[in-house]
């Protein structure tokens, strides 16, 4: 059930966040070459939701396996030798997400110490870096699911265009 409603934010706030940037971008290009009249805002708000949506989607290209994977070798192993290597690279993926969820906390913390706000709309900069560390928590959470199917050898299905 938990797992469900996981699921259900990641992919409901990743796809909300990205379409208001998406909306933003077609508002932006209307105002500005339909009625003459470009809105300053509109740019800073669309970047940075497209950032939130694109970082909050990381975890749910994970889950689906999405990401880009080079599996020339891979798909050659036998399956002792597959367990390994995914052992192996889960783990160093884990090892990289909290190394990024610090130095993330940290660049939210330096922010926010210095006061730094967005210079059209005067958003604090913590507030658009907050995505760092949260992103890197859900990526984490994916990858520690990850690294418990395959110790519990629970098969995974992967998205291979080649089959």
């Amino acid at each position: 059930m938990l797992q469900k409603i996981w699921s259900y934010f990641e992919e409901i706030a990743a796809g909300i966040v990205f379409a208001v940037g998406i909306f933003l971008i077609f508002y932006g290009v209307v105002m500005r070459y339909i009625f003459n009249d470009p809105q300053a805002w509109v740019e800073e708000i669309a970047r940075y939701s497209i950032i939130w949506g694109t970082f909050l989607g990381f975890g749910m290209a994970l889950k689906h396996n999405h990401h880009i994977q080079v599996d020339i070798l891979y798909d050659k192993l036998n399956n002792t030798m597959k367990f390994i290597v995914n052992i192996v690279a889960t783990t160093l993926s884990i090892v990289f997400c909290l190394i990024y969820t610090y130095y993330g906390f940290v660049l939210v913390e330096n922010r926010y110490s210095s006061g730094m706000v967005s210079l059209d709309v005067g958003i604090p900069m913590w507030v658009i870096y907050l995505i760092l560390p949260i992103s890197g928590v859900l990526f984490l959470l994916r990858f520690i699911e990850r690294l418990v199917n395959i110790l519990r050898r629970k098969g995974e299905e992967y998205a291979n265009p080649l089959n």
